[in-house]
């Protein structure tokens, strides 16, 4: 999809999305479609409504960022938003070519990976931006086993989530971890739209997967900063765990996630334990190896 059929479709999902009771206009009878008139989004902008057609039909070069600021506020658009917003109006007025970044999986500097390996008051990720794991603690890799078990080099979160089956025994809440992980991928896009590798897998993911379709087709965004997760997993049953999100610009795209558990709870418990049983689990694979050796 180019960027002028990202923009339009993003704009017109949006408008759809406001009534005009929200926006202290009159209902004015029965509409054909849902939301808002484009004259309606041209009047509460300050922009004609030509103007605003144009934009909508996807062309947002030489656009001001007062004008997309006043479209952000007419469309009600929350941070998520007004920032892909913004982003792809960058990249409408850059012209960049599409080309293939490099895979944050190689190069990815030692002090780095060092500081994953030395958190040990939760379980550390470092992502990159569609979604594999690249690095983790012992307790991360623990926590994730079964994320691990389910692909073949790069392993990541979203064809877990949409590939296989057992991502819903994983994920209690199953459907609002991929309407997360289709609302990130959305950002992740607009912020990168010629990153071949996200593209890549936005392709095979829409291919083989209905539940991704239908969700990639709302054009919902979202910053995940911070939150709660539940996980079932299946050597220690549920967990209830925080997470924060820490995104690295300085090293191609990575993000760091670290998940902990409350003091004194039951997650806190399973967590202790789930790092026991990994440590076994590598003793064991650490004492076959030096056998068959």
């Amino acid at each position: 999809m180019t960027t002028r059929e990202e923009v339009r479709e993003f704009l017109v999902s949006r408008r759809a999305k406001v009534t005009p009771e929200m926006v202290g206009l009159p209902a004015g009878g029965a509409r054909r479609v849902p939301g808002l008139r484009r004259g309606e989004v041209a009047v509460l902008a300050g922009v004609s409504v030509e103007y605003y057609t144009k934009l909508e039909r996807g062309d947002l070069r030489g656009v001001s960022d007062e004008v997309l600021e006043a479209i952000a506020s007419a469309l009600r658009l929350d941070e998520a938003e007004r920032s892909h917003l913004f982003d792809l109006a960058r990249h409408a007025n850059v012209g960049t070519r599409p080309r293939r970044r490099p895979s944050p999986a190689r190069g990815v500097r030692p002090s780095l990976l060092h500081l994953v390996d030395s958190i040990t008051e939760g379980a550390a990720v470092l992502g990159n931006l569609r979604g594999d794991i690249v690095a983790t603690n012992a307790l991360a890799r623990a926590l994730y086993d079964p994320v691990y078990r389910s692909q073949q080099d790069p392993v990541g979160y979203p064809r877990f989530i949409f590939l296989d089956p057992a991502s819903r025994d994983f994920y209690p809440d199953w459907e609002q971890i991929a309407d997360g992980s289709v609302a990130s991928m959305r950002t992740v896009a607009g912020r990168h739209p010629f990153d071949r590798t996200v593209t890549d897998l936005v392709g095979e993911l829409s291919t083989r997967s209905e539940e991704f379709r239908t969700r990639w087709a709302r054009h919902d965004v979202r910053l995940h900063i911070e939150g709660i997760k539940r996980i079932h997993h299946p050597v220690v049953g549920a967990l209830e765990l925080e997470y924060n999100v820490v995104e690295l610009p300085a090293d191609d795209g990575l993000n760091l996630t670290v998940y902990t558990a409350a003091p004194g709870s039951d997650s806190a418990e399973k967590l202790a334990l789930l790092a026991s049983w990994w440590a076994s689990e590598r003793s064991a694979v650490e004492e076959a190896s030096r056998t068959i050796s």
